[in-house]
């Protein structure tokens, strides 16, 4: 650690997220996205911004104590900014104090340094989950799904967004990244389970969370749509499947049903969002092979926090508001002894 504050500027973007570590107790001048921005009243009198910002590494809680109206006028939520603040740890996580902060200018920026995206090969993910859907014995549903991923609209979509705002797979490519990886468990675990149909499961996997491409939007951050807040992807799914059952038309309305249900139970529970309890083979299996994976890259991405913050791959990690627990790397524990 670095006794005394110091001065270090940096040119466009040197400086990320996942560098603060290195930089505890250093001034440093560089660029975000501004995820949030709220203004709270200091206990003295006076307001203060309380806000996060981020890039393609990850995220800081930041304040700023000064100059506030100044900041307000000329950034909001989702814009680009310059900033030059001060790096320290509080409460064992690291933040940033910001002492200036503007609207960043368009030559200032590239888009690629503030959003995270998957490490695989996009088009690679792609061409292997169209193939496990060539792979159908069923055409209807082979039919189906391809009416999705070949839509001028839904396919360039599908290969972008992200799986979630914050919790699993949040970043570009997530949600293909996840599908993917999902539709292989369901394709590795459905022979032990004679009463499942292969095809449609897989279909209920490809097609559970199609709704996240309305839901979410990835432009300079990720966010909710007006209609995700409204309606939410369980819904809009529902909704699309429906638009492309009847351009389908004839459709077996016995394959759609059974879709549908998947789609709406595929949370689980009613208190996780879920509009129905999963009532069919499929549908159970999809929904806990769902759960699970998007808590295993929770997990991942649990460890990867608590390792960028310094802890030891031995150490529980700090409580995890979203699984009720902390979390324990069995490889680094393990390693560590």
């Amino acid at each position: 650690m670095i006794a005394s504050t110091a001065r270090y500027s940096v040119g466009v973007k040197d400086f990320y997220v996942e560098d603060a570590p290195r930089f505890d107790n250093t001034s440093v001048t560089t660029y975000f996205v501004l995820s949030s921005l709220q203004v709270r009243d200091k206990k003295q009198g006076g307001q203060f911004l309380a806000l996060t910002v981020s890039d393609k590494t990850g995220s800081l809680e930041a304040r700023m104590w000064d100059d506030v109206d100044e900041a307000i006028a000329s950034c909001s939520e989702g814009c680009y900014v310059k900033v030059q603040g001060d790096i320290s740890k509080y409460q064992g996580k690291f933040q940033i104090t910001l002492k200036k902060l503007r609207m960043a200018a368009e030559s200032e920026i590239d888009p690629a340094d503030y959003q995270p995206s998957t490490q695989f090969d996009v088009e690679q993910m792609w061409a292997e989950l169209r193939g496990y859907v060539d792979a159908f014995k069923n055409a209807e549903l082979r039919r189906l799904v391809f009416a999705f991923l070949d839509d001028d609209q839904i396919g360039p979509a599908f290969k972008a967004a992200p799986a979630a705002k914050r919790l699993h797979h949040a970043w570009l490519g997530g949600l293909l990244e996840h599908v993917l990886t999902l539709v292989r468990v369901c394709l590795a675990t459905a022979p032990f389970y004679p009463e499942v149909d292969s095809d449609l499961l897989v279909t209920g996997a490809i097609l559970h969370d199609i709704g996240k491409i309305r839901e979410l939007a990835w432009k300079s951050s990720f966010s909710y749509t007006l209609e995700g807040q409204m309606i939410g992807h369980i819904s809009i799914a529902q909704g699309m499947l429906r638009e492309k059952v009847q351009a389908l038309a004839p459709f077996p309305e016995k394959l759609r049903v059974l879709v549908e249900h998947m789609i709406l139970s595929h949370h689980g529970k009613y208190e996780f969002g879920s509009p129905k309890l999963p009532m069919t083979p499929e549908a159970l299996l999809l929904s806990a092979l769902d759960d699970l994976e998007a808590k295993m890259q929770a997990m991942r991405n649990e460890f990867a926090a608590a390792a960028a913050s310094g802890k030891s791959s031995g150490e529980v990690t700090d409580w995890v508001r979203s699984m009720d627990r902390p979390l324990l790397n069995t490889q680094g524990y393990l390693k560590d002894e």
